[in-house]
């Protein structure tokens, strides 16, 4: 019987680590130092996150990125980078060798935090919220490339993910919708296709 209840908790413990949180602001991610950053902190601003890579094709997105953040952060914006190695192998340094190509290369002053996996069973918690949310085409949840976007308005809602191949700049409607306070002008998350 003991063994029972044991196994039903133990199951049951797992599940609700599988699950979800209720809001993206009960996350924290670790930045490039692998200190704690709670998402709690940008409550009430739009957030555009992003898996980056340093090696890719579409690398030079970080010019688009800085110009957003330099546009829209008094307004509210916060862009948030994170590192992903997952495709191609194409963001294969160390915390600090990102950090610095970011400085270096594209002057990047928004966060760009800790790498992570975005997708599979070690993925970033955050990712699989975003992921969950705002599923991709015809419904599938993983993510396809580096610098896939996401947008979350500033009641914590992921309101649109973009493919890798939608540059920062054409993002400025979405944004300026949000920062306004008109979410329903954002990209609408892609709707799941029927099983």
């Amino acid at each position: 019987m003991t063994r029972i209840l044991t196994l039903s908790l133990m199951m049951g413990l797992a599940l609700a680590a599988a699950e979800p949180p209720a809001s993206i602001y009960d996350l924290s991610v670790l930045d490039a130092e692998g200190k704690p950053v709670p998402l709690r902190q940008y409550e009430g601003r739009v957030m555009l996150i992003v898996n980056v890579a340093s090696k890719c094709g579409f690398t030079r997105q970080y010019e688009g990125l800085q110009a957003l953040h330099q546009t829209y952060a008094e307004r509210g914006l916060v862009v948030l980078g994170f590192p992903c190695n997952q495709f191609g192998s194409q963001e294969p340094g160390s915390n600090a060798d990102i950090q610095a190509f970011c400085s270096r290369e594209y002057a990047v002053t928004f966060p760009v935090l800790g790498k992570i996996d975005v997708n599979g069973d070690q993925a970033d918690p955050l990712f699989k919220l975003l992921r969950t949310r705002a599923p991709g085409v015809m419904g599938s949840t993983a993510i396809k490339w580096n610098f896939t976007k996401f947008l979350v308005d500033r009641q914590g809602r992921v309101v649109g993910r973009f493919a890798s191949a939608t540059a920062p700049a054409d993002l400025k409607p979405d944004i300026e919708a949000l920062l306004a306070g008109t979410p329903q002008a954002a990209a609408p998350a892609p709707t799941p296709a029927a099983p």
